[in-house]
């Protein structure tokens, strides 16, 4: 009786009736919006945000590959993707991971070293398997082009040595080929008009410069020192430019203060939503390195990246950015205290970071 029903179309909503059937009362029968499915991938990725957003172009490439694809994604930031691309996005919790172990894939991928989702992937039912998964009771690679990033996430000695960014690493994971396909994000237009008619009006035409001055607990030593912004900002300002800082709840006193002494323009804190509008506003970005990067490439700006605790080489920037990173190098290598009495970051003057906005 239900051998008519089309388990296989991509409008199809298990339970509930599809689109087709709510609009014009199609059925599996007389439906003319019939869309198999030519693969269902699984592509965990749970953090951090900037991590999730700088692994999107997967999405691009599947898309391409398989233009009737759907994929499901496994995250614990749900906000960030798009979710008029990803057909569907898990939260990070028991029912989704009891809701994957008992789901058929073609594609399942898993690009995190924690144990639970290297076990989920292991669980997970799929013709081919990319990434990390759990073997012999430790993180193993899933496939042999998963070994390079396993090495250099064990060893500091490996990281050093490597010479490839971090989209054509997880390409290389899942047996792709990196041509340039874009970051994603999810975004309000209706925000992002919002702020660009408020920068507008505020700026007077001046190339606005946003300057993220923020970059989390994790890796304090990326932080670069307020007298330098300040400094920066002043710089901008003096030659025409419109610069305003920007950042989150952590962030708030220090921007505040940073307005006070420049009166330069500061929004105040957003929802994450709302702070993706405030960056897409902005002509240029100057960032540490932290999650406002990987938004920034997001939205196609033009950046200025300081680096110092990283690899160069995991950077890639679309041809739209200029990393500038400390004249004596670092000597802290993915270290949150500075071996040094003073900071390597204060190596990286106010003037460099301005010749690098005026060279975009």
């Amino acid at each position: 009786m239900l051998d008519f029903i089309k388990y296989d179309c991509k409008n199809f909503k298990g339970a509930f009736p599809c689109k087709p059937n709510k609009n014009n009362d199609f059925t599996c029968n007389n439906c003319n919006e019939y869309i198999p499915i030519d693969k269902k991938i699984l592509i965990i990725k749970l953090g951090a945000i900037g991590d999730v957003i700088r692994t999107t172009p997967l999405i691009q490439k599947f898309k391409e590959l398989y233009p009737n694809c759907q994929i499901s994604w496994l995250t614990q930031f749900t906000s960030v993707l798009p979710k008029q691309i990803i057909d569907k996005i898990f939260n990070y919790d028991f029912i989704s991971f009891f809701t994957l172990s008992n789901t058929k894939f073609d594609i399942a991928i898993n690009l995190d070293k924690e144990e639970e989702v290297c076990m989920l992937l292991a669980n997970v039912e799929a013709e081919e398997k990319y990434g990390f998964i759990w073997k012999d009771n430790h993180i193993a690679p899933a496939t042999q082009a998963a070994e390079h990033k396993l090495l250099t996430g064990f060893f500091d000695n490996y990281s050093k040595q490597n010479k490839k960014h971090y989209v054509e690493e997880i390409f290389e994971i899942c047996h792709l080929t990196f041509n340039d396909e874009k970051y994603l994000l999810n975004i309000n237009e209706e925000l992002v008009q919002k702020w660009t008619e408020i920068f507008k009006s505020k700026s007077c035409g001046k190339t606005i410069v946003g300057l993220n001055t923020g970059c989390g607990n994790r890796w304090s030593t990326r932080l670069w020192n307020e007298k330098y912004w300040i400094e920066l900002i002043k710089l901008l300002q003096q030659n025409n430019y419109f610069p305003i800082v920007l950042g989150g709840e952590q962030e708030n006193s220090k921007n505040i203060f940073l307005s006070k002494q420049t009166n330069c323009y500061y929004p105040g804190t957003f929802s994450l939503e709302e702070f993706f509008s405030i960056a897409s506003a902005c002509d240029i970005i100057v960032t540490q390195v932290s999650m406002m990067l990987n938004i920034a490439v997001a939205l196609q700006k033009k950046i200025v990246l300081m680096n110092n605790i990283f690899n160069i080489n995991e950077f890639y920037l679309y041809n739209r950015g200029i990393i500038v990173e400390p004249s004596t190098g670092c000597d802290c290598y993915f270290g949150n205290t500075c071996k040094r009495k003073i900071p390597c970051m204060n190596d990286i003057k106010p003037e460099t970071v301005f010749k690098a906005v005026l060279k975009l």
